[in-house]
């Protein structure tokens, strides 16, 4: 074992924590004011749910023993076996438990990011039932095609450092099903839905960028040379991204916002993880470029089709990881990362069919397991807020507590 590389990564597993304060933030400030508590507790509530979940389910399905390369077996139920000696094949210099820690992390962060999609109409109760068997379902068989020793997608040379597939995609897959599924919020496309407190979206995302550090350059599991470029990587994607969104903003409407200046730099964050350990610092700019202009006209076009994904999820995450993914054949390359491969860039083109191959089957699946599971809870117990409570608001009719007297 190395100290040095423990140390990191248990710092790490801190930053990917703080991440989903920050998106609670994030997302806060950008509902109205009679929604905002509600909007918070979907995101710190999963800390709770997915914990524990993560302890007796989900480890040990994400990276567990395989079976037959589509999940892990329950071997290691309640960490059974799991502890401070390394695993032979996940992170051999560090404590398993500190690996395992550290992906509970990716795990609890990434059903809180539907949760922007359903944003201001979804009733508490069904919303963690959902979470919970989504988890189980899509997240925890998705990380061991993509992460897990035996898993179907790696073995076939998939590339994904730390989450285009694995996070983002299959979020932004199961936020498309969530709007299709369960409608528009009342009054959409007659009303104006304002954010309340930009200010607060703003802390949100300075704590998302800090926390991503952990997220990108901690997924090297040790402190070296390809934690530093991802490191690296992470800050040039996200600045490009936030630039190119703010500029494209800037010539569409003549004004530049601070909300545009934060979806951009989330969308430039999104875009580069799965591509952060594998790509050059001139590669991470352009990716961030790519996300910047690709994730404001994926935003656009929403209303085209009329779905009211409250939050931008589908248009920032689940755009961004797939675009990221895509990437990742184009521009990754052995001279930053030897344990990856080399990209279309560098002579090898079919790295970028291996890329698609991930993304077509992530997002399919993603997609139909979230769909059905929106439609069975729904026909169980209604997720959508009665009409009276919507107007109301999440904050009195879930949760009896106002933010602001």
């Amino acid at each position: 074992m190395n100290s040095a590389d423990t140390a990191f990564i248990l710092i790490s597993a801190g930053l990917v924590l703080l991440m989903t304060p920050g998106l609670a933030l994030f997302y806060g400030g950008m509902v109205r004011k009679k929604n905002v508590l509600g909007t918070i507790l979907q995101s710190f509530i999963l800390i709770a749910l997915i914990s524990f979940e993560w302890v007796y389910l989900g480890y040990s399905m994400s990276f567990g023993p395989d079976i037959k390369g589509i999940v892990g077996s329950l071997a290691w139920f309640g960490l059974k076996g799991v502890g401070l000696s390394p695993s032979p094949d996940y992170a051999s210099t560090i404590p398993q438990i500190v690996f395992m820690i550290y992906q509970c992390m990716f795990a609890i962060i990434t059903p809180a990011l539907i949760t922007g999609a359903f944003a201001e109409r979804v009733r508490f109760a069904p919303f963690l039932i959902f979470s919970l068997l989504w988890a189980i379902l899509v997240y925890n068989p998705v990380c061991h095609w993509v992460w897990g020793a035996g898993g179907w997608l790696k073995a076939k040379g998939v590339l994904d450092f730390a989450g285009g597939l694995v996070v983002h995609l299959t979020c932004g897959a199961a936020a498309l099903a969530a709007v299709m599924v369960l409608g528009p919020r009342k009054g959409f496309g007659k009303e104006n839905f304002i954010p309340h407190n930009l200010p607060m979206t703003l802390l949100g995302t300075g704590l998302l960028w800090f926390g991503w550090f952990g997220f990108n350059a901690g997924s090297a599991l040790a402190a070296n040379g390809v934690a530093a470029s991802a490191f690296v990587a992470t800050h040039l994607g996200g600045m490009a991204g936030m630039a190119m969104w703010i500029l494209i903003e800037w010539l569409h409407t003549g004004k530049p916002t601070t909300l545009g200046a934060a979806s951009g730099a989330i969308a430039g964050l999104a875009t580069i993880t799965p591509g952060a350990g594998f790509v050059s610092p001139n590669s991470a700019i352009l990716i961030g470029i790519l996300a910047g202009a690709i994730c404001y006209l994926g935003v656009l076009a929403k209303s085209k089709f009329g779905y009211d994904d409250s939050l931008d999820v589908v248009g920032i995450h689940g755009l961004g990881g797939l675009i990221g993914t895509l990437c990742v054949g184009i521009f990754a390359t052995t001279k930053i990362n030897p344990s990856g491969a080399n990209g279309l860039l560098y002579g090898n083109a079919s790295l970028l069919g291996t890329q698609c191959l991930a993304v077509l089957a992530v997002g399919l699946y993603a997609f139909g397991i979230s769909w059905i599971l929106f439609k069975v809870i729904d026909a169980i117990m209604p997720m959508r807020l009665g009409e009276e409570q919507e107007v109301m608001g999440l904050d009195i009719s879930e949760h009896s507590e106002r933010a602001y007297e």
